[in-house]
């Protein structure tokens, strides 16, 4: 019986069917993707109205792929969808943003101690160039390229610390966090970034887990302090200004 299993491709009686892997990503998860980008640089801000017909009419799609980006944004978190009403950007969550710093902190930390003890000197270098990128982004007060670098930053240490993968769940997580970020990004908290990235930078030259491990905390935590300042402005973007 067992050999007539493998002979057939049967596992207990079941024929399991071949999955074909698409090489490229769907239309569904361009417009997803697109639609996220704008949502996180506040292009399309809190509580803005949005069209399933209108995105699919600009985007040159049917309805059908959008719909699907949609849900897809609804689960995350980012929009809301009234059925037979109207769909809107979220507003901002703390609870969301929160949650966010937790899943990155645990990841990162373990990230950063790890790549302490295989970092090559190459791979400093390309963190080395990042900062470099940062410091041009600062001075010519282009944010949107920092906030781009900054993302680069974090991705090449999991890179170099041979976990690339790690940053595909943080990415995942991470929006909520991306969206206060873009509202308090200035030139003075993008050179408090920086300098916090310089800080974990020497700590992973040094071969320190222990420093490299507290800078990254510290770096992260300071999205509770970015917090208080914007909702100090009674910021109508937050859902839970009484939280």
């Amino acid at each position: 019986m067992e050999d007539a299993a493998r002979q057939t491709g049967m596992t207990d009686g079941i024929a399991l069917p071949q999955i074909r892997h698409a090489a490229a990503p769907t239309v569904a998860d361009q417009v997803f993707d697109v639609l996220q980008a704008r949502i996180l640089r506040l292009e399309l801000a809190p509580k803005t109205r949005i069209s399933e017909a209108e995105v699919a009419r600009q985007m040159g799609v049917s309805r059908q792929p959008v719909r699907e980006a949609f849900k897809r944004l609804a689960r995350l978190g980012f929009l809301t969808i009234r059925p037979q009403s109207s769909t809107t950007v979220s507003l901002i969550s703390e609870e969301s943003i929160l949650r966010a710093r937790f899943i990155r902190t645990a990841l990162e930390v373990h990230t950063c101690r790890h790549a302490c003890s295989v970092i090559t000197e190459q791979g400093l270098a390309a963190l080395a160039a990042l900062m470099e990128g940062q410091k041009a982004a600062v001075e010519a007060g282009d944010r949107h390229r920092f906030h781009t670098l900054d993302d680069n930053f974090h991705r090449e240490i999991c890179i170099q610390a041979g976990v690339g993968y790690v940053w595909d769940l943080i990415h995942e997580s991470k929006g909520h966090m991306d969206r206060i970020r873009m509202l308090s990004l200035n030139t003075a908290s993008q050179k408090v970034a920086l300098d916090e990235h310089i800080v974990l930078f020497d700590a992973l030259s040094a071969r320190d887990a222990d420093a490299a491990a507290a800078a990254i905390t510290k770096h992260l935590d300071r999205i509770e302090l970015l917090i208080r300042e914007v909702k100090a402005q009674d910021h109508s973007w937050f859902e839970d200004i009484a939280g």
